[in-house]
């Protein structure tokens, strides 16, 4: 069983709270745009860190961290990648890749828009946590905490950043 915290579009903005939120995860997951090397560092220096880059990553954290990321977490298959879609709209880019090889849980990011969503077509649950930097027209930040047992995710936590 793994705790997994799980955090987007950071936009290199570092919050004090997310070392309070991810102080009793296993693994740190950031679903891309990041915004800089210091805040993938910091979250690295937490806990491991597992991410994506996103569309304003620069080429130092795009040689880092690769734009789609397909890797096993206990018994569960999970796809990463900033800009995904959501279930009935896929975008283009990863649509095929989920299709033809669904995993058990697809992550992405860049609407700023907290959804998790079951998709019974791929039988797959998706989740996009949200947007936990300063930069977008949100008006919440969010952080999502959740636990891989087997290939089940159970205990889903979404904390709000006010």
């Amino acid at each position: 069983m793994k705790r997994i915290g799980l955090l987007s579009d950071t936009h290199g903005y570092w919050d004090e709270r997310f070392e309070k939120y991810f102080s009793e995860v296993d693994e740190i997951w950031h679903a891309g745009d990041i915004g800089s090397m210091q805040v993938a560092e910091q979250l690295a220096v937490l806990k491991p860190l597992r991410a994506v880059h996103g569309n304003i990553d620069g080429g130092d954290l795009r040689r880092i961290y690769p734009e789609i990321l397909r890797f096993r977490c206990e018994d569960a298959t999970v796809l990463m990648k900033h800009i995904g879609g959501y279930p009935g709209h896929y975008d283009p880019s990863v649509r095929l890749r989920l299709s033809m090889n669904p995993p058990h849980l697809f992550i992405s990011g860049h609407s700023h828009i907290l959804k998790v969503q079951y998709d019974p077509a791929l039988k797959c649950l998706h989740i996009n946590p949200g947007a936990a930097g300063l930069q977008g027209w949100q008006t919440q930040r969010t952080l999502v905490r959740f636990t891989v047992d087997g290939a089940e995710f159970k205990d889903l936590e979404v904390i709000e950043l006010s």
